[in-house]
């Protein structure tokens, strides 16, 4: 049990310094320190720092996924109306943390996708998890006649992600969150216009 204890602590400690400093800039030494861990303790757990990070991210999507699923099933809400509502908290999360974490895995996307294959090719994937998470609710969304039959909802879903991503980035250089005030405004009056209920 303690043992559990230790790993949940380090990788959720290193969760925390990855969001703020970075994969490469996140020393194990430091991990370690903070969660009052020896260093012997952490090659129980991971094999490498390489292992340690994908640890971390399986981690951090497992509980996201608890997240984007809160929203996006929501059934009380319209399915327009639970994107609405999801991008709205990630605005609020974002003010919250005075733009300093962004997305942990679009951090990690920046930072490590020419760097690492394995890290690449696991981001990608997660990426393409929440695309299809976002395009199932805007398919759900032409069912219920919220959103116009025509519309590839796959298209639109990328670049609903796509476009969040990047307004996270311009909001963490900005040190403000008008970027994604503005992405869900113009999503909402354009691409989604006039079919929001």
């Amino acid at each position: 049990m303690e043992k559990k204890d230790s790993k949940a602590e380090i990788v959720s400690i290193g969760t925390e310094l990855i969001s703020l400093h970075g994969y490469n800039a996140t020393g194990i030494d430091t991990v370690l320190k903070q969660a009052g861990v020896p260093k012997g303790s952490f090659y129980h757990y991971f094999g490498s720092k390489e292992d340690f990070g994908m640890t971390v991210i399986d981690q951090f999507v497992d509980q996201y996924a608890q997240k984007i699923d809160s929203f996006l099933n929501d059934a009380d809400l319209s399915p327009l109306n639970r994107i609405h509502n999801y991008l709205e908290n990630g605005l609020a999360s974002l003010t919250q943390n005075q733009c300093t974490k962004g997305c942990l895995i679009g951090n990690l996307g920046q930072e490590l996708a020419d760097q690492n294959e394995r890290f690449r090719a696991r981001l990608d994937e997660i990426f393409l998890v929440w695309k299809e998470r976002f395009a199932a609710c805007l398919r759900e969304a032409q069912r219920v006649g919220e959103l116009a039959p025509d519309v590839d909802s796959a298209v639109i879903a990328g670049f609903i992600l796509s476009g969040w991503e990047g307004a996270i980035l311009r909001a963490k250089v900005m040190k403000s969150t008008q970027p994604l005030r503005d992405f869900i405004d113009t999503l909402f009056a354009t691409v989604l216009r006039n079919q929001r209920k």
